[in-house]
């Protein structure tokens, strides 16, 4: 695993289209990571790697079915043509880890962005048909994730979400290197809204706070935001937050007394009852 000081993540994806998985992370942040070599990515079309002279990847499954499922043979040896560029490169590419997308795998998630940031090589396999060969699976897949709990056509799409997630997470990428830990999921919290020009839009104002120029009272109020939100839309975020911070709780509990010990005694000095 590679150290925050040298972080750079290469990307290496296995595939049947690896023109829609070049095309769709050439944009936006991805690509200007990209141009700048900080991140780095290889597509590897699995079709090249087959021994049918119709380039032919899949076949009925035993035991029946409906559909096709792609074969072990052109997959295994994709794979490994990548372990050795990655070898060839400087990297160890026995110990890269294999990413098969799938709704069947652990759910993405930030954390999980995050750990993966800390690799130098991810190789990702993104499966059609009705899947993958189980045999090559078990000889080299290392983690099973999933994007959410529904079918698409095929893993290309799963594997640019998470390439995108996991390329914020690293060093460099983002042009505010704190951005990428405020957002939304950064602490469990969903983040706060945000407001632009002009301060009135059709009847709806920014809210005063944001134009008062109290950074500290600013912060306290997005924190509120962040904390209504999450316990409004995703209440199992909000519990995991409270249990690990009840010390802001202990801490407001005390500035709202001192706030109606102060606002009692202003009414008394001004002999309002």
């Amino acid at each position: 695993m590679s150290s925050c000081a040298d972080s750079h993540v290469n990307f290496h994806v296995l595939t049947l289209f690896p023109e829609m998985v070049s095309q769709g992370l050439s944009a936006s942040v991805t690509g200007r990571a990209f141009e700048k070599g900080i991140i780095s990515l290889e597509t590897i079309n699995i079709r090249d790697y087959t021994l049918s002279k119709h380039k032919k990847v899949d076949d009925y499954p035993y035991g029946g079915g409906a559909g096709m499922l792609m074969q072990a043979q052109p997959v295994y040896d994709a794979f490994r043509a990548t372990v050795d560029r990655i070898n060839e490169s400087g990297g160890d590419g026995e110990k890269a880890r294999v990413i098969y997308v799938t709704p069947q795998g652990r759910c993405f998630r930030q954390d999980m962005a995050k750990e993966f940031a800390g690799e130098r090589d991810l190789i990702f396999l993104c499966g059609h048909y009705e899947g993958i060969d189980e045999r090559v699976l078990e000889e080299i897949v290392t983690d099973y994730v999933s994007i959410g709990d529904y079918v698409l056509t095929g893993g290309e799409l799963p594997a640019m979400v998470m390439i995108d997630a996991i390329s914020r997470m690293v060093p460099g990428v983002l042009k505010n290197s704190e951005s990428a830990e405020i957002e939304s999921f950064g602490n469990y919290l969903l983040e706060y809204p945000q407001y632009s020009r002009p301060e009135e839009w059709r009847g709806k104002r920014v809210p005063e706070i944001l134009l008062s120029g109290n950074h500290e009272k600013v912060e306290e109020w997005r924190l509120e935001q962040s904390l209504e939100r999450t316990r409004r839309l995703r209440p199992e975020l909000y519990e995991k937050w409270t249990a690990e911070n009840q010390e802001y709780f202990i801490k407001k509990a005390k500035r709202e007394e001192r706030a109606r010990r102060k606002a009692l005694k202003q009414k008394k000095a001004l002999g309002v009852p």
